[in-house]
């Protein structure tokens, strides 16, 4: 039985500084399948161990970050993304926060024109 610690072995680092340094980047921005809340680079599961290899053999042979992730979505779903893509079928996700944080500005700017109003009549 192989245990995470061996596990981790199985990836050996890109010989070019720069294309490791892509490779952990887009290892963070990858779901770990098994783990779900985690990212393939900070998880030690053997799925997780297989996409950061595939990854970088990706990369190997001179694929871009869209190019893989793609490829990732493709085979896993959109799920595989930790921050997912901006599309119609994820627009009301990526609006929600927006349209609650104008929601918000507005009542405390009726808020307090209100309040200001009332001190002015008053004052009268």
């Amino acid at each position: 039985m192989m245990t995470p610690a061996f596990a981790i072995e199985k990836v050996v680092a890109l010989t070019d500084p720069t294309l490791e340094q892509r490779a952990k980047n887009l290892s963070l921005e990858l779901r770990c399948l098994v783990c779900q809340n985690q990212s393939i680079e900070s998880s030690d599961a053997e799925l997780a161990v297989d996409l950061k290899i595939l990854v970088r053999e990706q990369i190997k042979q001179g694929k871009s970050d869209f190019e893989i992730k793609q490829f990732l979505v493709e085979r896993y779903g959109e799920f595989v993304l930790l921050k997912p893509l901006f599309t119609k079928q994820t627009s009301f996700l990526w609006m929600t926060p927006i349209i609650f944080l104008t929601i918000a500005f507005l009542f405390a700017y009726l808020y307090f024109r209100n309040m200001k109003r009332k001190q002015n009549n008053n004052d009268e």
